[in-house]
């Protein structure tokens, strides 16, 4: 990178809650009632809230580290400050393998979603097209984008609340099943669907990466951060809720629009409630698709910045300072990652990388509290140290259940980043 090139703080705390809440949005749209083929209503129901209280006490811990330490580097940073070189190294590994394969399940729903709409367009090609739009937005500059994502991010959200609307006259009690004996529940399903219950609320984490082009890091970030966790929650609660309370859940348990089928379902051919939401809903999966985008070439940027990958990464353009080899670089691999992998499985992997991520995140969280008790924080979580270390226990049950629900993919993970991490270390010590 050329000498005194920065990237551009112009980020607001407005703009941190459209992207903390744009990155996971598409996680409401889709994606979540995979856990419906894996565990029963009420095993999923227990999955949902184990992650809910998991991301709760995850988000307290990170913004203080991101208001903390506003680096693009986000987690990678943090380890890094905390832990050393290769901590850094394979906690951004663990960031990549969700921010670029998160991108292409998004693309393929995006593409189901438009082929709803429009059957004549196959939903493949409609999926990269989409992903393609979006790279070039992405490269036009960080005010711009941040406006775009929060405009999507808002017309999203008013279209999640309009489905709940429109289930409203529907909801029954008589769908949701009793509440069943505790001997009945299966640990095996509620395990097999917490992937899908943490795409509710995956890469949301993604705000940090933006850090440094905010313009007050201080203060922005945790009202930001914080704001638009609490959003998701809400919606993530309702959704859920609402859409078993009118359909049978094995019906939408495996369909890449499962919302759009409910509205169709209840209001029949001749209704233009499903083809008006599923128009709005294409907002949620654009605003969550771009963001990540964004998310991503941060990442790869800092990483590049930081030694671990190579330098063209963190060219800047000179007239958007935008990390264009990095948001091009981001998109190839994720397009070839959507040829060659289901949409189940890029949300499981990424699910796992994002686990792995938040381990060592609240790890660096604890050793930088004892390496650097006087850092400037200007935002500190509650219940130190009990909410960490209760945190890292409930992410290892995470990460140990994406594990168990995909083992050859988990292996896999594993493989590539020790194979990396041996380039790395190589390199390092040949330099």
């Amino acid at each position: 990178m050329e000498e005194g090139q920065k990237l551009h703080k112009a980020l607001h705390s407005v703009h941190l809650w459209g992207m903390a809440v744009g990155l996971v949005i598409s996680g409401d749209y889709f994606g979540w009632n995979f856990g419906w083929s894996k565990a029963s209503f009420w095993e999923f129901g227990i999955a949902i809230l184990w992650i809910a209280i998991f991301y709760l006490m995850f988000a307290l811990c990170f913004t203080e580290l991101a208001a903390s330490i506003p680096q693009a580097g986000g987690p990678s940073a943090y380890a890094k400050r905390a832990l050393g070189d290769s901590f850094g190294f394979f906690t951004g590994y663990l960031v990549l393998v969700e921010f670029l394969l998160a991108p292409p399940a998004i693309a393929s729903a995006l593409g189901g979603y438009i082929h709803f709409l429009f059957p004549v367009i196959p939903a493949f090609g409609a999926g990269i097209g989409m992903f393609l739009l979006l790279l070039l937005i992405n490269l036009t500059g960080i005010k711009q984008t941040a406006r775009f994502e929060l405009l999507v991010t808002i017309i999203a959200v008013l279209g999640l609340f309009l489905y709940l609307s429109l289930l409203l006259p529907f909801l029954s009690n008589n769908q949701i099943p009793n509440l069943p004996d505790l001997g009945s529940l299966s640990l095996s399903s509620i395990l097999l669907s917490i992937p899908f219950a943490i795409w509710f609320f995956l890469a949301v984490e993604g705000v940090a990466l933006a850090a440094e082009e905010v313009k007050h890091p201080e203060k922005d970030i945790p009202k930001g951060y914080i704001a638009g966790i609490f959003t998701l929650l809400v919606l993530a609660g309702m959704i859920f809720v609402f859409t078993a309370s009118v359909t049978s859940t094995e019906e939408v348990s495996k369909l890449e629009y499962p919302l759009s089928f409910v509205l169709h379902k209840l209001y029949g051919d001749g209704s233009i409630w499903p083809i008006l939401f599923t128009f709005i809903g294409l907002f949620g999966l654009v605003a969550s698709l771009f963001g990540i985008i964004l998310g991503n070439s941060r990442l790869l940027y800092a990483m590049s910045k930081s030694g671990y990958l190579p330098l063209y990464l963190s060219k800047l353009s000179h007239k958007s300072f935008v990390p264009q080899n990095a948001v091009l670089t981001g998109g190839a691999l994720g397009i070839f990652c959507m040829v060659f992998l289901d949409t189940a499985e890029l949300i499981s992997i990424s699910a796992l990388g994002a686990c792995g991520m938040y381990v060592f995140s609240l790890i660096s969280y604890l050793a930088l509290h004892h390496k650097e008790p006087n850092l400037n924080r200007p935002y500190k979580a509650p219940f130190y140290p009990y909410l960490p270390i209760l945190a890292i226990l409930f992410g290892l049950v995470a990460f140990g259940s994406v594990a168990y629900a995909e083992p050859n993919l988990t292996l896999g993970v594993v493989v590539v980043g020790v194979i990396l991490g041996i380039g790395y270390r190589w390199q390092v010590n040949r330099n």
